[in-house]
C-alpha cells in the first residue's frame, strides 16, 4: 500500500513537471544573437561570462559565451512577446458578440438564474437568499419563467362588482425583511390583451387609495385585503358599455436595471406586515389579472426552496448550486 501511494506520487509529480516543461515550449522566449540568428528557450540564466539557457528546440541545457548576447534586443523583443501574449489571453476571455451576458449577481455568492423569472431578496437569520414568486392563480402555475400568463376579463351584459382574488389569507412566500428587493425579467407582450383598467394617472386617488405607478414602470406593487379565506387584489366595477374601472392599494416603488434583462423593483418605504402582490402593468392603463403574490412577516419561518449562496473551501464565493423547478 506505502509503495503504491509512493508511485501515484512520482506519476503525479512527473505530470506536474511535464505539463510545465509543454508549456513554457509552447510559449519560449528569444536570447537574440549580434549575428541576427536567435536561440529559443524556455530558461536562461547569466552566470559570470557565460549563458546558461534550456533550448525549447533541443529540449536540453547549453551554454554560450555572454558577449555573443545582443542583450537590447533580447529584452525588447520578450517584453514585446509578453504584452502580445497577454492581449491574446484578455482577448480569449471576453465573452463574443451574441454571449448571452452574465447574471447578474445580486449578494456575495448569489446570482439570480439565465433563466428568468420573479425573485424576491430575502434575507433569513443573516443569511441572503433568493426566493422565486409563482405566478396565481396557483393552481395554474406552469413554472414557465420568462413566459408569463395573462387573462383576459369579459365585461358582464350587465353593470356589476367584481374583485380579483386570490384563494388563501397568506402567500406561500413571505419576506422576513421590510423592505426587500425584487428582480423581474419575464417576456413582453406580443399583442395588447383585454384586461382590468389600472386608474388613470391624471385622475385623483379616492379616499386612501394610492395611484397607480408612473407609466414607465412596468411592474407595480399592491397591498392586498384579506377577506375571510381570500386576499383581494383590486375591485372591478363593469359598466353595461363594458368599460372597466379598477382601484388597488399602489405601493410607492423606484424600477431600474439590473442587467442580462433582469429589472429590480424596490418599494421606497418598507411594507407593513401583510399580503402584497406584484402586478403587471401593460398599455392602455391595464393591468395583467395574473399576478405575483407574497408577504412580509419578518417572524415567518424559512420559505421552502430558497436559493442560499455556498462558500468554497478557500473562502471565495461560488455561483450557488440552484435546485430544479419542479415541473
Amino acid at each position: 500500500m506505502v509503495r503504491r501511494l509512493i508511485r501515484l506520487s512520482l506519476v503525479s509529480l512527473l505530470l506536474s513537471l511535464v505539463s510545465g516543461i509543454v508549456h513554457a515550449q509552447q510559449n519560449p522566449e528569444r536570447l537574440i544573437l549580434k549575428d541576427g540568428s536567435f536561440q529559443s528557450v524556455t530558461k536562461y540564466e547569466v552566470n559570470g561570462n557565460r549563458v546558461r539557457y534550456f533550448s525549447a528546440d533541443r529540449y536540453s541545457w547549453e551554454e554560450i559565451p555572454r558577449d555573443l548576447v545582443d542583450w537590447p534586443a533580447t529584452e525588447k523583443f520578450n517584453k514585446e512577446r509578453q504584452s502580445q501574449r497577454e492581449e491574446e489571453v484578455t482577448k480569449a476571455g471576453a465573452p463574443e458578440p451574441g454571449d448571452a451576458p452574465e447574471p447578474p449577481m445580486v449578494a456575495p455568492g448569489l446570482y439570480l438564474p439565465d433563466g428568468g423569472g420573479v425573485f424576491v431578496l430575502d434575507n433569513f437569520q443573516g443569511q441572503p437568499q433568493l426566493v422565486e414568486l409563482s405566478q396565481n392563480d396557483s393552481a395554474l402555475n406552469k413554472h414557465m419563467g420568462k413566459n408569463i400568463m395573462r387573462a383576459a376579463i369579459n365585461p358582464l351584459s350587465l353593470s356589476s362588482k367584481q374583485t380579483i382574488e386570490l384563494k388563501g389569507s397568506r402567500s406561500a412566500t413571505q419576506s422576513h425583511l421590510t423592505q426587500p428587493a425584487f428582480y423581474v425579467n419575464v417576456e413582453s407582450a406580443d399583442a395588447q390583451p383585454t384586461a382590468a383598467s389600472s386608474p388613470a394617472k391624471d385622475k385623483p386617488a379616492a379616499n386612501n387609495q394610492a395611484a397607480a405607478p408612473a407609466e414607465q414602470q412596468r411592474f407595480g406593487i399592491v397591498r392586498m385585503e384579506k377577506k375571510k379565506d381570500v386576499r383581494v387584489v383590486g375591485d372591478l366595477n363593469i359598466a353595461m358599455t363594458g368599460k372597466v374601472s379598477q382601484k388597488q392599494n399602489w405601493v410607492k416603488t423606484t424600477s431600474e436595471p439590473a442587467g442580462a434583462g433582469w429589472m429590480k423593483l424596490t418599494p421606497v418605504e418598507p411594507l407593513t406586515p401583510g399580503e402584497y402582490a406584484i402586478v403587471e402593468l401593460l398599455e392602455k392603463g391595464q393591468i395583467n389579472l395574473f399576478v405575483w403574490d407574497f408577504g412580509v412577516d419578518p417572524g415567518a419561518p424559512a420559505n421552502p426552496h430558497a436559493w442560499s449562496a455556498h462558500k468554497s473551501g478557500s473562502g471565495a464565493d461560488d455561483r450557488p448550486t440552484l435546485e430544479k423547478r419542479p415541473h
